[in-house]
């Protein structure tokens, strides 16, 4: 059983974790060892995610997440297996927590009058500014 937040667990039947050959450092042992580890967790089939964690789930998930809603994590940070492993579980875990926060509802605002007094004024006063900064008598070309 692995623990997402005090209510909710994952069954470990849920997850697939199959073991590949990473690439990048590692010298002769990256050939022969399959240290990379590739995580598949079946969201639309598990009983602790409910529909609109699901649909949070998929937004966050993005390109990791097939059509048929299986999350997929690789994991290739480390050159041990098992730290593998366990980072992949851990990105799971962060993933479904960070998806079943529920989003704060925004309260649309207007600005108030005096913020926009101040905007106003401070546009004026930057015009000012570079109006100053042109040539008295503009018109005439320098030779």
């Amino acid at each position: 059983m692995i623990q997402i937040t005090d209510t909710t667990v994952l069954n470990e039947n849920e997850i697939h974790l199959e073991f590949i050959r990473a690439s990048g450092p590692g010298g002769q042992n990256v050939n022969k060892v399959s240290s990379a580890v590739q995580l598949r967790f079946d969201a639309t089939g598990s009983p602790a995610i409910n529909d609109a964690t699901y649909e949070r789930l998929k937004k966050i998930a993005g390109h990791r997440m097939t059509t048929e809603g299986v999350l997929i994590i690789k994991a290739i940070r480390f050159r041990s297996q098992e730290q593998n492993r366990q980072d992949a579980l851990n990105r799971l875990v962060l993933m479904i927590r960070r998806a079943m926060e529920k989003p704060k509802h925004r309260r649309p605002t207007k600005p108030s009058a005096a913020s926009r007094q101040r905007r106003l004024a401070a546009k004026r006063q930057r015009g000012e500014i570079k109006r100053r900064r042109k040539k008295i008598g503009g018109s005439e070309e320098e030779t």
